[in-house]
C-alpha cells in the first residue's frame, strides 16, 4: 500500500495477544498537537464501554489520541468494561505525557468478555514509540476483525490556495447496518477547523455515505466514527464556501469507503445499490430501500443471480409505506422488468439475469408516489456469510 499521511498525525499498529490468530489488533492515531474533534456513534441502545467514554469526551472539542483494539469489544462488561476503557485509553497518555481525557478508546470483536487490558497496558510503550507519519497502513490492518482487506482512503484538496489532506480508515464487514456511524471509522485532517464546524460536517457527510450501506440490518453496539483536524496545513475552513469545500471532500472520502465497507462484506459476491426514487418523501424512499436492502430473499436471490421480482415487489409492500403495485417499476441496472402490474417478458428476464452475474449493479424501483429518493448500498448473502457468523466465536 503507498505511504500516505497528513500533517501533523502519526500512526501505528501492532499485535498485542488479543487476537487468536497472531495478527495485528491494537492501533494508534496520534496528533503532535490538540486537534479538534467531532464524532458519531451508534444509536442501538446498547453501547460498548469506548462508546460511552468517547461521548462524554468528544464533547470537550479536543483530543491528542484515539487507540482502538480489535478481537474484543469491551460491550456488556459493566463497571469493570468502563474501567477497562479508562486504563486503555491512560496506559497511552502517560506514554504521549498527555492528559487522559484527551485520548479516545475504541473496541471492536466479541461482545461479552471482559477486554485483557493488561496486554494493552504492555503494549502501550512499543505502539507509541511505533508511531509514524506514514503508519496509516498499519492502523488500517490492526482494526481488523472478519475484514479480508484494509481499507484507507486519502484526498487532496484546496481551499483559497492552500492545500489540504484527509486520511481515513474503516473497518467492518459483518453487523453493519449504521445509524449515525459505521462500524469503525478514523479520519485525520490537516484543516484547521472549530470543532462545532467539524462536528457538522461529519454529520452531513456521514448522512448518505456511512449511514445509507447495510450488510444484514444489525447495528452494532460499538459504532464509532471520529474526525480529527491539526489545523497545521495553513488551510483555514471557517466560512460557508469554505466549509462547503472541506465538507463535500470529506463525504467524497467516506463514500469511498463506505463502498469498500459493502464490497468486502462478509461473504459478499455483489455489491448493490438499492435506489428508490418516486417517493413521497425521502422519508418513505429510505423506508422502502432499507426494507429491500434488508430482506434475506432478495439477497439470497442476487447471490444465486435470480431476478425474483416478485421477492423485492413483496418486500416493498411490507415496508410499512402504501405503495401501489399498479404504479410501481422495477429495474435492474436499465432493465425493466416489472411496470404496470405485471411482468415485462421473458426477453427482459434474460437481460435482467444478465445484470445479476455483474459483481456491481444498480436495483431501482419506481413508487410512483411523488418526487422524492433514497439511495442505499448493500450486498448479496452467499453461504459464507452463514459460515462465518456460525463460527465467530469459536
Amino acid at each position: 500500500m503507498a505511504e500516505i499521511s497528513c500533517t501533523g498525525f502519526a500512526a501505528a499498529g501492532m499485535a498485542c495477544g488479543i487476537k487468536k490468530n497472531g495478527n495485528r489488533d491494537l492501533g494508534l492515531l496520534a496528533c503532535e498537537r490538540p486537534a479538534a474533534v467531532a464524532g458519531v456513534f451508534t444509536r442501538n441502545r446498547v453501547k460498548a464501554a469506548p462508546v460511552l467514554l468517547d461521548l462524554a469526551r468528544v464533547a470537550a472539542g479536543r483530543c491528542r489520541a484515539v487507540v482502538v483494539n480489535a478481537g474484543n469489544a469491551n460491550c456488556c462488561t459493566g463497571e469493570q468494561g468502563m474501567r477497562n476503557a479508562r486504563r486503555m485509553a491512560a496506559c497511552v497518555a502517560r506514554e504521549l505525557k498527555v492528559d487522559e481525557n484527551e485520548v479516545l478508546v475504541a473496541s471492536t470483536g466479541v461482545i461479552g468478555q471482559q477486554l485483557p487490558v493488561g496486554r494493552i497496558e504492555a503494549a502501550a510503550p512499543e505502539l507509541v514509540c511505533a508511531l509514524d507519519p506514514c503508519g496509516f497502513d498499519r492502523l488500517a490492518e490492526a482494526i481488523m476483525t472478519t475484514d479480508t482487506v484494509p481499507k484507507l482512503v486519502w484526498r487532496r484538496g484546496e481551499i483559497a490556495g492552500k492545500p489540504f489532506t484527509i486520511v481515513g480508515t474503516a473497518k467492518g464487514s459483518g453487523m453493519i447496518c449504521p445509524d449515525m456511524a459505521t462500524m469503525l471509522c478514523f479520519v485525520c485532517t490537516d484543516v484547521e477547523i472549530a470543532p462545532a464546524d467539524l462536528q457538522q460536517c461529519l454529520a452531513q457527510a456521514a448522512a448518505p455515505t456511512l449511514n445509507a450501506i447495510t450488510v444484514d440490518g444489525d447495528t452494532s453496539t460499538n459504532d464509532t466514527t471520529l474526525v480529527m483536524a491539526s489545523g497545521l496545513s495553513g488551510a483555514v475552513a471557517r466560512t460557508p464556501q469554505e466549509l462547503s469545500v472541506f465538507g463535500e471532500l470529506l463525504q467524497d472520502l467516506l463514500g469511498e469507503l463506505a463502498r469498500m465497507l459493502v464490497k468486502d462484506a462478509e461473504g459478499a459476491t455483489k455489491l448493490i445499490e438499492v435506489a428508490v426514487t418516486g417517493a413521497a418523501d425521502a422519508a418513505e424512499a429510505r423506508q422502502v430501500a432499507y426494507t429491500i436492502a434488508h430482506s434475506p430473499l432478495v439477497k439470497t436471490a442476487c447471490f444465486g443471480q435470480d431476478a425474483n421480482w416478485g421477492r423485492i415487489i413483496a418486500a416493498a409492500g411490507r415496508s410499512g409505506v402504501a405503495v401501489d403495485p399498479e404504479a410501481m417499476r422495477i429495474v435492474f441496472d436499465d432493465v425493466v422488468l416489472y411496470e404496470r402490474g405485471g411482468w415485462t417478458g421473458e426477453a427482459a428476464e434474460a437481460a435482467a439475469t444478465a445484470v445479476l452475474r455483474k459483481p456491481e449493479f444498480r436495483l431501482t424501483v419506481d413508487l410512483g408516489r411523488g418526487a422524492a429518493t433514497a439511495s442505499v448500498l448493500t450486498c448479496d448473502f452467499s453461504l459464507d456469510y452463514v459460515r462465518i457468523n456460525a463460527d465467530y466465536r469459536s
